[in-house]
């Protein structure tokens, strides 16, 4: 390696993206279910009471819609686009019994959360007993997750502002093992890379730049005064099967993920896979 390519690698290796801490203004609040008025307004409260974090330094409006008011998807997005809300909660399988079947969303949710720009709280469906015991009691146990977390400025305030005092949020990252394998499968072909160095040094490199970006995360938020913890969950596996993990082990009340992709109109793939996957808690769906 030339000095030139060995200091470009340093510089890069040393360069990290700063993160940005942008309060979130939520002000609106569109409640959206298929049920009759008195039920929606008792799901409504029970939401409310969930989130009262963001009523904490703001005054919130609230609108509960019922199964009456929006029976469509057309209907439904008209509401949206008439209100323009911050936040939209509803559950899966929206105006359908497919809740009963582990397997997907529903049409309505993937109108909402692809459809619209708008983020959607998703819970567990009130009629199902899926619901882990601590979900939707409180926001002291957040979790922010993505396969890309380096520079997801968004996500990780989206996560901060919905953490109540005191509470803790969990920035995680998991770096697909079965990737990486496949990479170093290629690399072992190639004579001149020695492959156990190249394995040390790529997987030491696929984890420090998530760290990083976390210890800026840490230090922008002590130098803003935000009134939370901050921990790092960063590691290798399975996607799934490590979230999952995750989630369990620390009993964590709701989960903040990406789902849209640029380049499709669908879901992005290992969004969708969560989303359904994990039924017990709520997920906020950027």
């Amino acid at each position: 390696m030339s000095k030139v390519d060995q200091f470009e690698s340093m510089f890069r290796s040393a360069s990290r993206e700063a993160f940005r801490y942008e309060p979130i203004k939520i002000e609106s609040v569109l409640v959206v279910t298929d049920l009759d008025e008195p039920r929606a307004s008792a799901f409504a409260e029970g939401v409310h009471r969930f989130l009262r974090v963001i009523d904490a330094d703001a005054s919130v409006t609230w609108r509960t819609v019922s199964g009456e008011e929006a029976s469509s998807a057309g209907s439904l997005l008209a509401i949206v686009e008439s209100d323009v809300p911050h936040l939209i909660c509803t559950y899966r399988n929206l105006h359908s019994d497919a809740w009963k079947w582990p397997h997907s969303l529903g049409t309505h949710v993937d109108l909402l959360t692809q459809r619209t720009s708008v983020p959607v709280l998703l819970l567990p469906h009130p009629e199902a007993a899926f619901a882990a015991d601590h979900a939707t009691k409180n926001t002291d146990r957040v979790m922010a997750i993505t396969d890309h977390l380096t520079g997801d400025h968004r996500l990780v305030n989206y996560a901060l502002r919905l953490t109540q005092d005191a509470g803790t949020v969990w920035l995680t990252h998991v770096e697909d093992d079965a990737t990486f394998e496949s990479y170093l499968e290629s690399i072992s072909k190639i004579p001149e890379i020695d492959t156990d160095e190249a394995r040390a040094a790529l997987r030491t490199q696929r984890l420090k730049e998530p760290l990083d970006y976390i210890e800026a995360c840490v230090a922008a938020l002590h130098d803003a005064g935000t009134h939370v913890t901050v921990e790092h969950l960063v590691c290798f596996g399975h996607h799934l099967v490590e979230y999952k993990r995750m989630i369990e082990s620390h009993a964590v009340d709701l989960l903040v993920l990406n789902t849209k992709d640029e380049t499709q109109q669908a879901m992005h793939g290992m969004a969708y896979a969560l989303a359904v996957e994990l039924r017990q808690i709520p997920l906020l769906m950027l």
